[in-house]
């Protein structure tokens, strides 16, 4: 097949996938209809459902280039994501799910910021406003990095303009999100995740046959780096080696509390979907990371010296499949994409909609008025992201951590004492979300290149947790907490306890 006819089938593959996303968002339109529907699906999702959608929203581009990329980069040193990545899904599903979902039922909530208002007694809606302000801020940079992918991936399947490839890419995510919200997010996130668990469990197998079997692989990448096999990387068992390691393996944390992901808990029909979840979630989680790495490795030894390593999947992809198979590679990086761009617009949407319009400023504006603002929003704040991303191509794999680590040290510190700390407080919660979220943007800005390149996400979760402590410490809780705390634990019980499905 000539050059026109592999990129006319990589077209028709696409051009087929956009359909099915569009007619996903016409069928869940009737559903979002009001704000519960339109942010949280009408807390209707089974399991299968919020498993899938929670780990393709945490994977998004940052897997299926980024981390392919960095496997290219440092080889094996790279399975230090893998390992935090795995203990971060398995901890939230186990320990997170279930309490949350518990406490967000009880108090009706919509968003994250919804419960920590209600769990802390908020009147003065302090925890809102905050809550807003850093989900806009984060969202912008984190939908930003996403349609940045979409550019990489464009130009590299179809040899468009990166420009071109980011526009193409937004205009699809903004259709079907804006018509059928949460709903059509959850279930193309289905679609979505299966296609990207199908492609990582291919791609590296051919990638490897292909480089002559798992020997001569390992052969080939010693003798073009040993460092590439090394658990360490090239510092070795040095101060910066660990300290690589301790970063690579603290990106799994944000799985204990990133708001976009705690959503699908609060999503769930009842609490023993979450318990049938979690086992799908830990089982993806696994092949989609361990897929990545050895992906970039074994296209580190087909196509050494490429000038982006963050190209290697698609480049790999165009040059061992046949162009029908490249198009569905391709649909599952825009995928990967998609699953991460749509679930931030609905956060922020949420953000402003719930949490300022609806609780502070308008509680007399209709559902179906609301509902619609919120649709209307999605598309603006797209466009906000969709305008940091044209101007250049960045590296996605730090683009997307230093989003995910701001969203996650605000939020994740807080919720996990909301959940397990009878003694937090309203004063404690606010104060230890704008330190978290001050100590990651300010160590990216400041401090990190300075020491030892430590990922954000570690200073930023230890201010949380420390102000969140302190402060509560030097203030009282909100009356009733503890025995509201008391009675959620005797509900859901232990950990592994296995929940029935009506509750």
């Amino acid at each position: 097949m000539g050059e026109t006819g592999a990129s006319g089938a990589i077209v028709g593959v696409l051009v087929f996938y956009f359909l099915v996303l569009i007619g996903i968002g016409w069928w869940a339109s009737r559903e979002s209809r009001s704000v519960s529907g339109f942010y949280l699906a009408g807390k209707k999702l089974p399991s299968w459902v919020i498993a899938f959608s929670s780990n393709t929203t945490g994977e998004s581009g940052w897997l299926l280039l980024g981390l392919t990329g960095m496997g290219y980069l440092v080889g094996f040193h790279a399975l230090w994501v893998v390992l935090g990545e795995v203990i971060g899904v398995a901890l939230a599903w186990t320990l997170v799910a279930r309490p949350f979902k518990e406490y967000t039922d009880r108090y009706d909530a919509i968003t994250v910021p919804d419960y920590l208002s209600d769990r802390f007694r908020d009147p003065a809606h302090a925890i809102r406003i905050v809550s807003a302000l850093i989900i806009f801020s984060m969202v912008w940079a984190y939908t930003a990095a996403q349609l940045t992918a979409s550019g990489k991936a464009f130009s590299s399947f179809l040899g468009t303009s990166y420009e071109g490839g980011v526009l193409i890419g937004a205009a699809v995510i903004f259709l079907y999100t804006s018509i059928g919200g949460f709903k059509a997010v959850a279930y193309s996130d289905v679609l979505q995740g299966v296609l990207m668990f199908l492609c990582l469990l291919v791609l590296p197998i051919v990638g490897i046959w292909q480089a002559g079997g798992w020997g001569e692989t390992m052969a080939a990448i010693a003798a073009a780096d040993p460092a590439l096999l090394r658990p360490m990387g090239e510092h070795g068992m040095s101060v910066m080696g660990v300290m690589s390691a301790i970063s690579f393996v603290g990106i799994g944390l944000a799985f204990l509390g990133a708001p976009q992901l705690l959503t699908r808990f609060m999503s769930a029909r009842d609490r023993g979907q979450i318990s049938e979840g979690g086992v799908i979630a830990v089982a993806c989680i696994i092949v989609f990371d361990i897929g990545a790495v050895l992906t970039g490795v074994a296209g580190r030894v087909l196509f050494p010296g490429l000038g982006d390593p963050e190209t290697v999947l698609p480049v790999m992809s165009t040059e061992l499949f046949p162009a029908i198979v490249a198009g569905v590679i391709l649909v599952v990086v825009l995928a990967a994409i998609m699953s991460t761009v749509d679930s931030l617009l609905i956060l922020a949407s949420s953000a402003v909609v719930r949490d300022t319009v609806q609780k502070v400023f308008r509680p007399d504006f209709s559902d179906r008025r609301l509902a619609l603002i919120g649709r209307g929003l999605t598309v603006v704040i797209g466009l906000g992201g969709l305008a940091v991303a044209l101007p250049e191509s960045r590296m996605i794999f730090w683009f997307v951590l230093f989003a995910w680590s701001g969203l996650a040290s605000a939020f994740t510190p807080v919720v996990l004492c909301s959940l397990f700390w009878r003694g937090t407080t309203r004063a404690g919660a606010l104060a230890g979300m704008i330190a978290g979220f001050a100590t990651a943007v300010l160590w990216v800005l400041v401090v990190k290149e300075h020491f030892y390149d430590l990922y954000e996400m570690i200073p930023g979760f230890a201010a949380g947790f420390v102000v969140t402590i302190v402060v509560s410490l030097k203030t009282k809780p909100p009356p009733g907490a503890a025995e509201e705390m008391d009675d959620v634990k005797r509900v859901v019980g232990g950990p592994f306890t296995r929940a029935r499905s009506g509750g």
